[in-house]
């Protein structure tokens, strides 16, 4: 009975992959043009990628700029000090992240956009006032309540885009975001280059060297508070709070196609199963929160976060998120972005003006590494890119180690030195860019079932953030101490990150955010679950639309129905 019910239920959405697959056409960027009006709308929802990647970018420069200095005091000089200075952020972040889940549900992905980016502009303000004297500290809650906002539009933009995208490019989409950050860093390094010359370069240099590139945080800030308003609502979002009707114009809407048309129909009545299957499973599981008011939503959060830890097959999307941004964190990359002045200058460009200049190729390099990421992760697929990915950048560091244990304390000498390890910190970037940038996050939104996604990619996150602010807060004191054995340990750990992915990631490219249920789900769901998910596609008519035009169906659907009736017959022969 068990047997017959999981090859059912994964029979079904087999056939709905075949199905939607025949109809879609390939990955890549000729899906990007011919969906046009959802990559429009999720390339603006990444203005929060902006943000963050702006303000990870801007303070690295600010941090070296000698008018800065002088407001921060022993907080720049004092390494463990100017850790905290620059990991602050991340520790907000990873509190905006806890928080964003319930907002995401209870408010919408549309309207958690809109509050996060109103935290994030307070915390703007609040870092402007440094310059009346309240110096370090304004700096420091400015940033915590900015890591707020940037913690939970990292959270919530990765699943509006995710559930808005259709299938073939959903994962360029959510890879968008990644490259917004890149372009929010980019342009960060080069107005921070630009501003060091206000007032000049020394001691006399003006307060506005480093309160411009602060303050212009605001206007893509606003910007996005303003465009979101005028955003779709997520078509996941409104059929699972009741906005069926909406949901499917939404839907139509952004395909581009009529109401009516099968490709629709299909993709709707996908997310109407999912959506109706996760409300029966908390009815039966927690009767007392099966209403959705907002202290219940609240309530749910917390079990629902413990839900994840309860089978084998959801505490395996736990592993796999938490841990993939673990040694994304570790790959070393925000040291880099957080202190590439210092990391040039130890690296022998004792000027700050040439060292800020060298950052600014990171940005550059970053960015346009990550655009094949964007254009072709649909059809290349998450595994073999991150792996690659992970090698390349492995490597980069044990040679950049090799070079300053060979050379530390003499690059007077040894300038062509210098200039390789620099270059190798590029070439380190450049993997980062089409690699573990957009993948790690792409892994993360796109594993979840709808009910658990907000607080699955939550936990991802926060991980995510965690890890980001505890290398916020020791690379300073690492570079300072064990220098190059800083780069032999982010080396060291970014090959096991490789094979983590190699040996434990299973691929998930062009499947859908439901069709994941069958990768992680299966052996560790329970039979009634399957037996209830069954009773809900054939009250929807998911199931009489797969198998109902078997009569005269050709070509691809006739493959879908035989493949339908080999599975089930495979598992009849195998309980008999």
């Amino acid at each position: 009975m068990g047997g017959g019910g999981d090859a059912g239920v994964a029979g079904i959405f087999d056939a709905a992959l075949h199905k939607r697959q025949a109809m879609m056409g390939k990955s890549g960027p000729s899906a990007l043009v011919k969906n046009f009006k959802v990559f429009r709308v999720a390339a603006f929802a990444c203005i929060g990628g902006v943000l963050y990647g702006y303000n990870q970018g801007m303070f690295s420069g600010v941090l070296a700029m000698p008018a800065f200095q002088r407001h921060m005091g022993e907080y720049v000089s004092n390494s463990t000090l100017k850790g905290w200075l620059t990991a602050i952020l991340e520790l907000g972040a990873w509190l905006g992240t806890l928080l964003s889940g319930f907002l995401a549900e209870v408010l919408s992905r549309k309207y958690g956009v809109l509050v996060a980016s109103a935290v994030f502009i307070l915390g703007v303000i609040i870092q402007a006032t440094a310059i009346t004297g309240v110096g370090h500290d304004a700096i420091l809650a400015g940033r915590f309540i900015t890591g707020m906002g940037v913690g939970s539009l990292a959270m919530i933009i990765p699943i509006y885009n995710s559930e808005v995208a259709p299938p073939e490019v959903r994962g360029a989409l959510v890879a968008t975001q990644q490259l917004a950050i890149c372009f929010g860093i980019m342009i960060s390094f080069w107005i921070d280059y630009g501003t060091n010359f206000i007032g000049g370069t020394d001691e006399n240099q003006s307060d506005a060297a480093w309160l411009t590139p602060i303050c212009l945080q605001i206007a893509p800030a606003v910007i996005l508070f303003v465009g979101m308003i005028f955003m779709p609502f997520s078509p996941r979002w409104l059929i699972h709070h009741g906005r069926e009707d909406e949901a499917l114009k939404v839907l139509s809407d952004l395909r581009g196609l009529p109401e009516d048309h099968e490709l629709v129909k299909l993709e709707f009545l996908e997310i109407k199963s999912q959506s109706l299957f996760e409300k029966r499973s908390i009815a039966i599981l927690f009767p007392h929160l099966q209403e959705q008011t907002a202290w219940n939503i609240f309530k749910l959060q917390f079990v629902s976060i413990k839900k994840l830890f309860q089978t084998r097959a959801m505490f395996k999307r736990v592993v796999i998120a938490s841990v993939t941004m673990f040694f994304q964190q570790w790959t070393g990359i925000n040291a880099v972005l957080y202190y590439a002045p210092s990391i040039f200058q130890q690296l022998g460009l004792d000027n700050t003006t040439t060292s800020l200049l060298a950052t600014g190729v990171v940005g550059i390099v970053m960015f346009i590494a990550t655009i094949p990421s964007v254009l072709w992760i649909d059809r290349v697929g998450r595994k073999p890119v991150l792996t690659i990915g992970a090698i390349g950048m492995a490597t980069c560091h044990i040679i950049i180690a090799v070079i300053v244990a060979k050379n530390i304390d003499q690059w007077q000498n040894h300038a062509a030195a210098g200039w390789a390890a620099i270059c190798m910190v590029w070439l380190f970037v450049v993997h980062f860019g089409y690699s573990w940038g957009p993948c790690a996050w792409i892994i993360v939104a796109e594993i979840w079932p709808l009910s658990t996604r907000p607080y699955g990619v939550a936990l991802g996150a926060s991980s995510n953030w965690m890890n980001n602010f505890i290398v916020g807060q020791v690379t300073p004191d690492m570079l300072k101490h064990i220098t190059y054995g800083t780069y032999i340990l982010f080396g060291l750990l970014t090959y096991m990150g490789a094979a983590f992915i190699w040996f434990f990631v299973p691929e998930t490219k062009r499947l859908t955010l439901e069709e994941m249920d069958v990768i992680f789900g299966s052996e560790g769901t329970a039979a009634a679950d399957f037996e209830r998910m069954e009773q809900i596609n054939n009250e929807i008519g998911l199931t009489a639309m797969l198998r109902g035009d078997s009569g005269h169906a050709s070509g691809e659907d006739n493959k879908v129905v035989a493949d339908e009736k080999r599975i089930n017959e495979h598992v009849h022969h195998e309980n008999a």
